[in-house]
């Protein structure tokens, strides 16, 4: 019986060494072994309509690379990495989506958008630059304020999961 169980476990441990530099989250990291995550200014008080938000950039900076780190074996750095994520919050701006009979908002909509350029030293042709964006609807009695925290988490981890998967989830 241990002999079937250690013939099992070594069959499994062959399989999983044998696929590559693939993880349980998807991840697909190739020869890469470091990674870095440039600042993300916040350049959404250029956008018409948005609102800058003091420490915006530093949480979004801080959320990705903790994504990043948390799902991959890539080790941090902060120059010469294999993958570089650098880019700039574009959009963060709250506007009414419903309204009242009394003509004020019944829901709220926060839109936070990212463009993103990712560098792959190891595999160029993955490289791109996009805009990732998602939103957060509250409502329209509450201030932005008062739903801020939670609002950031999912903004966050919505948007770090989707440049995650544009860049390394390899499907």
């Amino acid at each position: 019986m241990v002999n079937v169980l250690v013939a099992f476990l070594c069959g499994w441990a062959f399989l999983l060494n044998g696929c590559g530099a693939y993880n349980f989250s998807g991840a697909s990291t190739g020869t890469a072994e470091s990674f870095q995550v440039n600042f993300f200014q916040n350049m959404a008080d250029q956008s018409p309509g948005s609102t800058f938000e003091p420490g915006l950039d530093r949480d979004f900076t801080l959320a990705l690379q903790d994504l990043i780190a948390n799902l991959t074996s890539l080790n941090l750095t902060n120059s010469n990495a294999d993958l570089v994520f650098e880019g700039e919050i574009v959009e963060y701006r709250v506007a009414p989506m419903t309204a009242t009979a009394n003509q004020t908002a019944a829901q709220n909509r926060l839109t936070m958008s990212v463009n993103v350029r990712f560098y792959n030293k190891t595999k160029e042709e993955a490289d791109f630059e996009r805009r990732f964006s998602f939103f957060y609807d509250f409502p329209g009695n509450q201030l932005l304020e008062s739903v801020k925290s939670e609002a950031h988490q999912v903004l966050f981890e919505r948007i770090t999961q989707d440049i995650f998967n544009a860049s390394l989830a390899d499907w």
